[in-house]
């Protein structure tokens, strides 16, 4: 059988939702459009999306629409094949969606009647106790009508509702990307990483020459930072030390500020009184500092200047004496060499700082030419893992991935 074009979109922004069935039930809401949205969004962090449409809703969209968007046929009337059983008998499917929802489908599922496809699935899916999330749609009256608040208020503690937008006196359907985020939130979780304590080290560190004067490198905090985003999604606790980067941080970690190397190792020191299970050392920290500092600006006027650097504490060599059973994972930049040489170097890091996990990574010239790509190698005791060259958000799912199956 032709794989359908529409597929080729799955798992392009991750994996998170990878091997989940989902069925988005689109009820007679104006908003039915954004359902195509939710559909593609879905299947680009990995779902596998069928779809079921009420009458009223295939007025407003095409069937065809959704099944060009889902790749999979479109259920639009229940017959012998039991379609309502196939998708929402026990463990048949991993989440239902209804999206749009109207306060008729509301009250339908609520009062167990099942006289569309849409209700009847909807009614074998809450027996047989498969997750439900409804994105409610309506006029701002029929929202705050008592007999929806009634079906609302007993719905509320055995499915889950993403909140409407109140706009112009109606309570809109919630945005696609917020359906994803409230889903990703609560269904993507990591069974593995979720409540895990995480702390990451991220961007690059500044060390002073003068008071204007600094030494630092290209580091914008991007890897390290996407880490710690995918992390805050899985359900990880994650604290962030963050070195002066570009790359806005994620608001579910706990972020620390600092600028030296030796401010980060400091803070490092301080946050590990604590218990972690896991440290990630994405930071490009300075790996030699100014012997001395000048207290005031140097003039410009000498014609040579000479300054004496010193090694910088490397972090990666204190954390197991730390927490020596912390699972530890650490990152190799080199440039310019060989895939075999850079396997030696990790290898070489991995014995040295007693890791559990080296990402090594060439920064040299074909880095520089796109630097929203990379490629690297994942290397621990008995494997050594190829990704090949990805975007950096790409590459943070992918590293995450193989967290889980070390930890």
């Amino acid at each position: 059988m032709t794989r359908h074009p529409s597929l080729d979109i799955v798992e392009s922004y991750g994996t998170e939702l990878t091997g989940k069935k989902i069925v988005l039930c689109v009820a007679g809401s104006v908003a039915a459009y954004k359902s195509i949205e939710l559909a593609r969004l879905l299947m680009r962090h990995g779902a596998n999306v069928k779809c079921v449409m009420s009458n009223a809703s295939t007025k407003l969209i095409k069937p065809d629409y959704m099944k060009w968007a889902t790749g999979n046929n479109v259920i639009t009337k229940l017959t012998g094949d039991m379609e309502h059983i196939d998708l929402a008998d026990y463990k048949r499917s991993d989440l239902l969606i209804v999206y749009p929802s109207t306060a008729n489908t509301l009250g339908k599922l609520a009062a167990g009647i099942d006289d569309t496809p849409v209700s009847t699935v909807l009614t074998v899916a809450f027996g047989s106790k498969i997750p439900i999330v409804m994105g409610l749609a309506m006029h701002r009256s029929m929202y705050e009508n008592a007999a929806v608040r009634k079906n609302i208020a007993f719905l509320e503690k055995k499915i889950d509702f993403v909140s409407p937008n109140m706009i112009e006196g109606k309570a809109k359907a919630p945005e696609p990307e917020d359906v994803l985020h409230f889903i990703l939130t609560k269904f993507g979780q990591s069974k593995i990483l979720k409540g895990k304590k995480v702390l990451v080290t991220a961007g690059p560190t500044i060390e002073k020459i003068d008071p204007i004067r600094i030494i630092t490198n290209h580091s914008t905090g991007k890897t390290g930072v996407l880490l710690a985003s995918e992390l805050v999604s899985a359900g990880a606790k994650v604290t962030l030390v963050y070195g002066p980067g570009i790359t806005e941080p994620p608001k579910g970690a706990k972020i620390i500020p600092v600028q030296t190397v030796t401010d980060m190792f400091n803070e490092v020191k301080k946050q590990m009184k604590k218990k972690f299970d896991i440290v990630i050392l994405a930071a490009a920290a300075s790996d030699y500092i100014p012997k001395n500092q000048y207290s005031k600006k140097i003039k410009s006027t000498k014609n040579s200047l000479t300054i004496e650097l010193k090694k910088a504490p490397k972090i990666i060599d204190h954390i197991k004496k730390l927490q020596k059973d912390v699972f530890l994972i650490g990152f190799k930049a080199e440039t310019d060499i060989s895939k075999k040489e850079l396997v030696v170097r990790a290898k070489q890091k991995l014995r040295d700082s007693k890791a559990d996990m080296i990402i090594a990574n060439d920064i040299g010239k074909k880095y520089f030419k796109d630097t929203r790509y990379n490629e690297l190698l994942i290397v621990d005791p008995e494997s050594v893992v190829v990704i090949g060259r990805n975007k950096k958000e790409r590459i943070a799912k992918l590293i995450c991935k193989n967290i889980e199956k070390r930890i």
